[in-house]
C-alpha cells in the first residue's frame, strides 16, 4: 500500500473544482451570482459553443478594488463573509470564494474590474491556476470575467460534457432561473453571436411574461399567503392547464432551488384535481428569516434546510390549497351578472315572465338537489327526468328566454338541453357553457363526502392488532408525534425495541391493507414533519365512491335537475375539475360561434 502524503494544491483545486463546476451552466450561475450580489443593474452574457468555449459575463455593479482583484482568484477568498456567526444569517447569494478559484484551476480565467473611485480598470488573468501580474486596462465601473476551454485542464471531466445544444439549454434555463429571481436587473444572453435574450427591468409579473410566456400567466393562478415569519407569493397553473410534466420554480429568499419538501407540498395541494400523472407547473417565491433557513447544505447552493421544516410544508401546502380552492366556475364568470351583483343577488335573481321553472328552482332548491342525490321526497321530478328525456332540438316550456339570460344569468346560466345524454348545454351571458355532467357530479359528491368525514372520524379497535416492525428512527417518530398519528386515526402502541401495534383504524379505509400505509406515513413524518398518506387514502376510497355514485351516462336530467346541477358547481370549491383532473366544463364564447358561422361578414 501506498504511504500518506498531501495532495498538490493544484490538484486540491482541480478536485475541489468538480463540486462547485459540473458544467459551463455551473460557472455561469456562479458569475452572474457575483454580479447580482455586486448590487449590477444590467448583465450581459455572452456563451460560445455552450460555454464550453468560452463565457464572458459583464455587469455594472459596483467592482472589485484593484488591490483585491489577484485575491479575488484564491481559494476561500470573499468579501460576503467575515464571521462564523454570519454562516447562520446569509443574505447574498455566494460566500464560499470557492467559485473564482475553482475555474482559474480547470480553465483560462480573465478579471476585469473597475470601483467608482478608481482611475482605471484592473485585469488579471489565470490559467490552470497560475496567476498572472495586474494589469492596467480600461472599462467602465463594474466587472468582467471571461472564462476560455472550461476543464482545458482536466480533460477526464470534459469527456463528460455533452452537445453544444445541450449544455447552451443548460445555461439557457439557469438565466431564466436567475432572471425570474430578479427582475430589477437586466439581462441579456448572446450565443455564437446572436442575441437570444433581452430582458429589461420590468415588474416581477411583466418578468414571468417574459420568461414563460403570456400563456403561462393566463392559465394560472395568483399565489399571496403572509405571515410575520413567513411569506408566499407567484403563480401556480390551472390544474386543466398542466399537461405532461410542468416545470416548476422555487426560489428562497431570492434564491432557486431544488427541495424535495416544496414539492411535496405541490404534489400533496395538487393531489386530487390533476389528470393522470401531471405534474403542476408553479413558479413561488418563499421568504423566510434567513436565520430560520441553511443555505450552506452543498456546494451548489441549490439545496436548503429548514429550521421549522414541518411548518414551512404546512404553511405552503395549506396556501396552495386555499388558492386552488378558487377553480369554480363563479371565480371566472363571476362578470357574467351585469354590475357585478352579490352574491345574495345572483343566488335570487329577478325572474322574467314566462321561466315558470326557473322560478320554483330558485324557491324551492332542495327538491332538485334531493333529485340528483337520490333521495327525493317528491317523486315526480325524478321520475319526469327519466321518462322524458330533453332533446337538443326542442324548445323546452320554463326554458329561459335568451334575452332573460343576457340580463339576469348566474354564471354558468341556465340549462338549455342534454347532449347523448353525456353533455348539458347551457346559456350564459356570454355564450355556450358545456358540462360533463358526470364528472361535474362526481366533484360535488366528492366535496360533500369529506365535508362529512371531517365532522367526525370513526374509528375501530382490532380485536388481534396488527404488528409492523420499524427501524430506530421510525420509532422516533413514533414517540415525538404520538398524538399526531392518533389524530390521524392510528393508535400505535410500543411493542418492543421494533415493534408496535396498530391498535385501532379508520373505518372508512376499512378495506386498506393498514401497514404500508402507516409505514408511508411514518416515513413522511421523519422526513417533511407531516403526512398526507391518510388523507390521500381516505380520499382516493371517497373519490372511488363519489364516481361510483355520480349520475351516468344516458341518464336524462330534467332542466330542474341541470340546473340544480349548474348551481351547486357555482357555489363548489374545485369544481373546475373532477376528481381525476379532467375538466368539468368548458365555455364557448358568442364571438367564437359567429365566427364558424361567418356571421358579420
Amino acid at each position: 500500500m501506498s504511504r500518506i502524503r498531501p495532495l498538490d494544491p493544484l490538484l486540491i483545486s482541480q478536485i475541489a473544482a468538480g463540486e462547485v463546476i459540473e458544467r459551463p451552466a455551473s460557472a455561469l450561475k456562479e458569475l452572474v451570482e457575483n454580479a447580482l450580489d455586486a448590487g449590477a443593474t444590467d448583465i450581459a452574457v455572452t456563451l460560445e459553443d455552450g460555454g464550453m468555449r468560452r463565457i464572458r459575463v459583464e455587469d455594472d455593479g459596483q467592482g472589485i478594488h484593484a488591490d483585491d482583484i489577484a485575491l479575488a482568484l484564491q481559494a476561500h477568498a470573499t468579501s460576503k463573509l467575515t464571521s462564523l456567526e454570519q454562516l447562520g444569517c446569509i443574505h447574498s447569494l455566494g460566500f464560499r470564494g470557492e467559485a473564482l478559484a475553482s475555474m482559474a484551476a480547470i480553465a483560462r480565467v480573465t478579471l476585469t474590474a473597475r470601483t467608482e473611485e478608481a482611475p482605471h480598470a484592473t485585469t488579471v488573468t489565470a490559467t490552470g491556476g497560475v496567476l498572472e501580474a495586474p494589469m492596467p486596462a480600461a472599462r467602465t465601473v463594474g466587472c468582467s470575467v471571461i472564462v476560455e476551454d472550461l476543464f482545458s485542464q482536466t480533460p477526464a471531466r470534459r469527456k463528460f460534457l455533452k452537445s453544444v445544444a445541450t449544455e447552451f439549454g443548460h445555461c439557457d434555463e439557469l438565466l431564466r432561473r436567475l432572471a425570474l429571481a430578479h427582475p430589477h436587473t437586466a439581462f441579456r444572453l448572446t450565443h455564437q453571436g446572436r442575441l437570444l435574450r433581452d430582458w429589461p427591468v420590468v415588474t416581477l409579473e411583466a418578468r414571468v411574461r417574459a420568461v414563460l410566456g403570456e400563456e403561462f400567466l393566463q392559465q394560472a393562478l395568483a399565489v399571496e399567503e403572509g405571515s410575520p415569519l413567513v411569506s408566499l407569493h407567484g403563480w401556480i397553473r390551472h390544474p386543466t392547464a398542466n399537461q405532461g410534466r410542468e416545470n416548476q420554480y422555487f426560489f428562497v429568499n431570492g434564491r432557486f432551488v431544488r427541495d424535495r419538501l416544496l414539492t411535496q407540498a405541490v404534489r400533496q395541494a395538487y393531489q386530487d384535481v390533476l389528470h393522470g400523472q401531471s405534474q403542476a407547473g408553479v413558479v413561488l417565491f418563499l421568504t423566510v428569516d434567513p436565520e430560520r433557513v441553511d443555505v450552506n447544505v452543498h456546494p451548489a447552493k441549490t439545496e436548503v434546510r429548514f429550521q421549522e421544516s414541518s411548518a414551512i410544508f404546512r404553511f405552503v401546502m395549506q396556501s396552495l390549497h386555499k388558492t386552488l380552492s378558487r377553480t369554480h366556475p363563479a371565480a371566472h364568470l363571476n362578470d357574467s351578472v351585469e354590475g357585478h351583483a352579490s352574491m345574495a343577488e345572483l343566488e335570487r335573481p329577478e325572474i322574467p315572465v314566462g321561466t315558470r321553472q326557473t322560478a320554483l328552482f330558485l324557491e324551492e332548491p332542495d327538491r332538485f338537489h334531493a333529485a340528483l342525490f337520490g333521495h327525493s321526497t317528491s317523486p315526480e321530478i325524478t321520475t319526469a327526468a327519466l321518462q322524458h328525456p330533453v332533446e337538443v332540438n326542442s324548445v323546452h316550456p320554463g326554458s329561459p328566454q335568451p334575452e332573460a339570460v343576457v340580463s339576469v344569468a348566474p354564471p354558468l346560466g341556465y340549462a338549455l338541453a342534454q347532449l347523448h345524454g353525456v353533455y348539458i348545454l347551457a346559456q350564459n351571458r356570454q355564450g355556450l357553457i358545456v358540462v360533463d355532467m358526470h364528472a361535474a357530479h362526481e366533484r360535488i359528491l366528492y366535496e360533500r363526502l369529506k365535508i362529512a368525514h371531517d365532522q367526525g372520524l370513526v374509528m375501530q379497535p382490532y380485536l388481534t392488532p396488527p404488528v409492523l416492525t420499524v427501524d430506530s428512527r421510525e420509532m422516533a417518530v413514533i414517540e415525538q408525534h404520538g398524538a399526531v398519528l392518533l389524530s390521524l386515526g392510528l393508535e400505535l402502541a410500543v411493542r418492543g425495541p421494533h415493534q408496535v401495534a396498530l391498535r385501532s383504524w379508520p373505518v372508512l379505509l376499512s378495506g386498506v391493507d393498514p401497514l404500508p400505509v402507516v409505514r408511508q406515513v411514518l416515513r413522511d413524518m421523519d422526513d417533511y414533519g407531516h403526512s398526507g398518506r391518510l388523507e390521500q387514502a381516505r380520499n382516493e376510497l371517497l373519490a372511488t365512491m363519489a364516481c361510483h355514485s355520480a349520475v351516468r351516462a344516458q341518464r336524462y336530467l330534467s332542466l330542474m335537475e341541470m340546473n340544480a346541477l349548474l348551481r351547486d358547481m357555482e357555489s363548489l370549491e374545485r369544481a373546475d375539475q373532477c376528481n381525476h383532473g379532467r375538466p368539468t366544463w368548458r365555455q364557448i364564447p358568442l364571438a367564437e360561434l359567429d365566427q364558424w358561422f361567418l356571421r358579420g361578414r
